[in-house]
């Protein structure tokens, strides 16, 4: 039988092989900057066809808004102004905003974890056929969805 000793030195190396094993799961490969690079640019370009759909979207509506009748207008704007007015919808954006605030850090934090582990991990693999399908989806998405006019 075993002494007291012995299962507390066998307990004590579990121990350190136990958190050595969650340290090690715990590190993430930091991201290249090539790769970091080339993210904040697609994202870029990707806000830029967004914010150029929502003009042209907002161009071709706003005509049709204003031919709509004054009355369905002027009551859509009435329950704006009141809606601005209202002291839960107000708490609730600041309660919105400052949330945004707050998780921003973490959401920047995620996204370069996740960058780190698709450069290390998936990019080897697949990373090559992956820029050759974005690089052919951006000639249709300049025609159908162009970054500028």
């Amino acid at each position: 039988m075993p002494d007291q000793n012995e299962m507390n030195v066998k307990l004590a190396l579990a121990l350190v092989l136990a958190l050595q094993v969650s340290v090690c799961l715990c590190e993430v490969p930091e991201p290249d900057k090539e790769l970091v690079e080339k993210y904040e640019a697609m994202k870029s370009v990707f806000y830029k066809r967004l914010m150029n759909a929502y003009s042209k979207v907002q161009a071709a509506v706003g005509p049709m808004t204003e031919s709509l009748g004054q009355g369905q207008g002027q009551a859509a704007k009435d329950y704006i102004e009141e809606l601005q007015g209202n002291p839960k919808f107000l708490s609730a954006v600041k309660i919105g905003s400052g949330l945004a605030q707050e998780a921003a850090p973490l959401v920047d934090k995620a996204r370069m974890a996740g960058l780190g582990l698709y450069g290390h991990y998936v990019r080897p693999h697949v990373g090559t056929y992956l820029d050759e399908a974005i690089t052919s989806i951006k000639v249709y998405l300049d025609k159908v969805l162009p970054a500028e006019d």
